[in-house]
């Protein structure tokens, strides 16, 4: 069952039913991808927001970050990140907000990178469709290939000590010990506490919102005016180059997994090979310039282009595997 199907059914009676405009045409495609990716995104944004805000009130942050960064987890808990991104139904601009999340709890950005990397990789179609639509053999290298980019991906941003490159204003929150101290060590009201908690989510959901809004528009005017049979055109030439085109090619759209499943089923059924399809995917659902363009709002350049860079070569690889495999 889809979560999001009410946004999807509101969209489609704002767009088609009280604007008029025509279904199946590029000015319908774009309306209605904008209405549902805001909506859902910022329902998300807000949601996850309050969340971590109760969280951070209420967990021992340090405690979880020194047990995290001073006990040896032999990659475990880049495993365990990676593992939560593959069960998170998010796209790649909603699983952001969860994001943010993690690093303003003090969990360390490396794990934090590895959940951002696997959430829209390792998605519900790859779980769910791939079996039927490629087969087990392909799903299992394709999960496995995505699962190691994540985890190798947080290792290296992990390594190279970059927290430095994270927006700090978005991370400033009151802990508890604050709040006690400023109720002279009494335990504030529980309405004191929701405002509190409010406070924090909607501080961060304003800061960030704008450039959702940014994304989200670049996306939805991409996705209704591009037509798919530019990129069938290119990716059905079989040359040692289409895997980096195909990824090329992914990065300006944006589109969940689910809605890009009929383009890569044209593409293979053009003579494509199954690891540019899947490349094109790939590209299209973890670095699409929606998200990096929210990404923007939350990290600066250089973590930006670091991020950008393992993932697109990840993707590459996981393509070559595939096409030289299957």
């Amino acid at each position: 069952m889809d979560i999001f199907s009410p946004i999807q059914i509101f969209s489609d009676f704002v767009t088609y039913d009280l604007f008029k405009i025509a279904k199946e045409s590029y000015i319908g495609n774009t309306t209605n991808f904008f209405i549902y990716d805001t909506i859902k995104i910022g329902i998300l944004l807000i949601l996850i927001n309050y969340v971590m805000a109760i969280t951070r009130y209420y967990f021992p942050m340090d405690k979880v970050k020194n047990i995290l960064t001073k006990r040896r987890w032999f990659g475990f808990d880049y495993l365990f990140a990676a593992l939560l991104g593959v069960i998170t139904p998010f796209c790649s601009c909603s699983s952001i907000p969860l994001f943010i999340g993690f690093v303003g709890a003090g969990i360390p950005l490396g794990i934090t990178f590895a959940f951002l990397i696997s959430s829209p990789l390792v998605n519900e179609a790859s779980l769910y469709l791939f079996p039927s639509m490629f087969g087990f053999e392909v799903t299992i290298v394709y999960n496995l290939i995505g699962i190691g980019v994540a985890i190798l991906g947080g290792m290296l941003i992990q390594k190279l000590k970059l927290e430095k490159y994270v927006d700090q204003k978005l991370l400033k929150f009151k802990s508890k010990i604050q709040v006690m101290e400023e109720h002279k060590n009494n335990p504030p009201k529980f309405k004191e506490l929701i405002l509190l908690w409010w406070i924090d989510a909607w501080t961060i959901t304003k800061q960030v919102f704008p450039y959702v809004l940014l994304g989200v528009s670049t996306g939805a005017l991409i996705h209704g005016f591009v037509p798919a049979g530019l990129v069938e055109g290119y990716l059905a030439q079989k040359s040692w180059w289409s895997i980096p085109l195909a990824v090329v090619f992914g990065v300006p759209f944006y589109a969940g997994s689910v809605s890009v499943i009929p383009i890569m089923e044209a593409l293979i059924g053009k003579g494509v090979p199954i690891g540019t399809a899947l490349a094109f995917m790939t590209s299209t659902v973890t670095v699409s310039i929606p998200q990096l363009l929210i990404l923007k709002k939350v990290m600066k350049w250089q973590l930006l282009a670091i991020f950008l860079g393992i993932t697109i070569f990840g993707i590459i690889i996981m393509g070559y595997v595939l096409n030289f495999l299957f």
